[in-house]
């Protein structure tokens, strides 16, 4: 199974990501995973990264798809895999497209996640994270047992400046012009579907796992 998880920020891609690789035995790869990686572990591509990073710029697409291509290439992949935040833009999916051809490759499905923007706004303004351990709660759906502390370390929680609601409209901006022409370039393909975001997460579940196992 090599899959693609479309959709704006705060729709539950990453969530059902990890629930969906468990389940079919496939890799997960995430941009913002592989780059951290990269970076720890002072790879050529990382230093690249890094450089990009400090000066607080987007990291290039050339670094992003070597990264990509990398992880691709390892013997993780070999059963499959899923790709969460990429490609970006239709330059990365030709990009993508390209080096699985050569590898005698290619994506069985693509699956975007929709959700009405205020819907994405509240979920997004409603996460606290732990700088320490890094463990997510959300102030409504899944709200630490005590306020403003983290269940597992004890650490008091953020709000990073990323899931504030004035942030928020800016990265809906950049997406809506990057990345939602891939929804119509995947549609040409025949290969995307479309998915219910909403909900609780069980039920999200089993929507997608119902459209991938129809999908083969």
């Amino acid at each position: 199974m090599r899959v693609i998880f479309l959709g704006p920020p705060g729709v539950g891609k990453g969530t059902q990501a990890d629930f969906v690789a468990k389940k079919f035995s496939i890799q997960k790869l995430s941009t913002g995973d592989l780059l951290r990686e990269s970076v720890e572990r002072g790879t050529k591509l990382g230093n690249e990264a890094k450089i990009f990073m400090e000066r607080g710029e987007l990291v290039s697409d050339n670094v992003v798809i070597g990264l990509v291509e990398e992880k691709l290439g390892s013997s993780e992949c070999r059963n499959g895999f899923l790709l969460d935040g990429f490609p970006r833009t239709v330059a990365q999916a030709n990009k993508l497209s390209s080096f699985l051809e050569k590898n005698g490759e290619a994506i069985d499905r693509v699956v975007y996640f929709y959700l009405p923007i205020a819907d994405i706004i509240e979920r997004i303004s409603g996460r606290r994270s732990c700088p320490k351990c890094k463990a997510v709660y959300h102030l409504r759906s899944i709200p630490p047992k005590k306020d403003g502390v983290c269940d597992v370390c004890g650490n008091t929680l953020i709000q990073r400046n990323d899931d504030k609601p004035e942030t928020i409209q800016s990265r809906l901006v950049v997406y809506q012009k990057q990345t939602e022409p891939l929804i119509q370039y995947y549609k040409d393909r025949g290969i995307l579907s479309e998915l219910d975001g909403s909900g609780p997460v069980s039920v999200v579940q089993d929507r997608l796992i119902a459209l991938l196992t129809q999908s083969g």
